[in-house]
């Protein structure tokens, strides 16, 4: 039996939760075992963080079980495809090419950049909420959120290089 509330909130929050988790993770399977790991975690301490803020709670517990579970794997070999050509203005697939290419090259940032680029622009926290959730300085989140940026603007298609994607706006 769980905590009253508690699965009312799962299921009002856990759908995004669950793209928090895949965002981090780059992987539908990981995101559910991550999400599900938070989640177990949350339950027994329910009583407590219902009255808080409990999706904050959720959040910051995500990106850092999945920052423990990241320096626990093995990272000899990164498996990695060829970028597709880009896509012509009738190519009814370019946007989910464009989406693919995107999490490609968040997948290939480094873990705490990929946390700060998943909460400031996929969360939409400000600079002081992320370095609350990360444990750093506001410094270290925009540091951080420009290398990542400079990164991704690097490894995504010429073309949405050249018109920023967004990135950073």
């Amino acid at each position: 039996m769980s905590e009253p509330g508690f699965e009312e909130w799962v299921a009002a929050r856990g759908p995004r939760l669950l793209r928090v988790a895949w965002l981090l993770t780059g992987d539908a399977h990981l995101a559910e075992d991550l999400l599900q790991t938070v989640l177990a975690r949350i339950w027994p301490k329910w009583p407590r963080i219902a009255g808080e803020n409990p999706e904050a709670y959720a959040r910051k517990a995500l990106v850092h079980t999945h920052a423990s579970w990241w320096r626990r794997r093995w990272r000899g070999e990164l498996p990695h495809g060829e970028l597709p050509d880009l896509a012509g203005p009738d190519d009814p697939f370019a946007e989910v090419d464009l989406e693919q290419a995107l999490a490609a090259a968040i997948r290939a940032l480094p873990v705490r950049q990929r946390a700060v680029v998943v909460l400031r622009y996929f969360e939409d926290l400000s600079v002081a909420e992320t370095a609350e959730v990360l444990r750093c300085s506001e410094g270290t989140v925009k540091s951080q959120a420009s290398k990542a940026l400079h990164s991704l603007r690097d490894r995504l298609p010429a073309a949405v290089a050249a018109d920023g994607g967004g990135l950073g706006d």
